[in-house]
C-alpha cells in the first residue's frame, strides 16, 4: 500500500479497518452481497477502494468478514448477560428479552443471515469463527437448563440447541417478517406495544414449555 494510502488510514482517527466494516455493513443489508459495490463501500467510509482491497482482499472475503464481525458481536453481548448468576427461569427471560431488544436495534444483522441464507450460507460455511462463537452460549444454556432440572423447575431432556433454536426462532422471525405481517393480518407490529405484548406471549410460551 502506498504510503499516502497509510497516511489517509491513520488520519481518518480511527482504525481504517473499522470504518470499512462498518461501511461494508451498511452496504450489504441494504443492497445484499449481490447489489453491494466495493466502489460503493469505499465512498461510503470515506476511504479509497485500494484500502478496501488491501484490508480485505476481495468483496467475497470483506462479507464473510463483515458477517463474522456482526455475529461475534452478538454473542459476545450474550455472553456478557451471565445467565448463571440468575435462577434459572429468569436467565431464560434475561435470554428472551436481549434477542428482542437487540434485533429491534440491529436490523441490518437481520437483513445480512436472511441474505447469507437466500445465498446457500457459503461464507458462514468457510468460517471457523462462527463455531467458536456459537459453543460457549450454547453451553451457557444447556449449564442453565441443567440448573433448572436440579432445582425441579424445568423438566428433563431439552438439548440447550433446540431450545436456543426456538428462541432465536420467535424473535428471528417477529422482526425478518413483520411489514408484511402488519399488512396481511391488519395489525401494526411495529409498535412498542404490539412488541411489549408479543414478548410476554413467547416468555410465557416458553416457560410452559420448560416446567415439568
Amino acid at each position: 500500500m502506498a504510503k499516502s494510502q497509510t497516511r489517509a488510514a491513520h488520519k481518518t482517527g480511527k482504525n481504517a479497518r473499522e470504518i470499512i466494516l462498518n461501511a461494508a455493513r451498511a452496504e450489504f443489508a441494504e443492497k445484499g452481497f449481490n447489489g453491494a459495490r466495493v466502489d460503493s463501500i469505499a465512498s461510503r467510509s470515506g476511504l479509497n477502494k485500494q484500502l478496501v482491497y488491501y484490508y480485505f482482499g476481495s468483496k467475497d472475503d470483506l462479507y464473510r468478514v463483515t458477517l463474522e464481525e456482526a455475529y461475534t458481536e452478538i454473542r459476545l453481548r450474550e455472553k456478557d448477560l451471565d445467565l448463571r448468576s440468575l435462577p434459572p427461569q429468569d436467565a431464560i427471560v434475561r435470554l428472551i428479552d436481549f434477542s428482542l431488544s437487540y434485533l429491534a436495534r440491529h436490523r441490518e444483522f437481520i437483513r445480512m443471515l436472511a441474505d447469507e441464507n437466500a445465498l446457500g450460507g457459503p461464507h458462514v460455511k468457510d468460517s471457523d469463527a462462527f463455531q467458536r462463537t456459537n459453543s460457549p452460549l450454547i453451553e451457557m444454556i444447556g449449564m442453565t437448563l441443567r440448573e433448572g432440572e436440579a432445582q425441579g423447575v424445568f423438566r428433563k431432556g431439552i438439548d440447550p440447541l433446540d431450545l436456543y433454536i426456538s428462541i432465536a426462532g420467535m424473535t428471528f422471525f417477529y422482526f425478518a417478517n413483520g411489514v408484511t405481517m402488519s399488512a396481511i393480518f391488519g395489525r401494526d407490529l411495529s409498535t412498542p406495544e404490539a412488541l411489549s405484548v408479543y414478548r410476554d406471549h413467547i416468555v410465557a410460551l416458553t416457560l410452559a414449555g420448560l416446567r415439568p
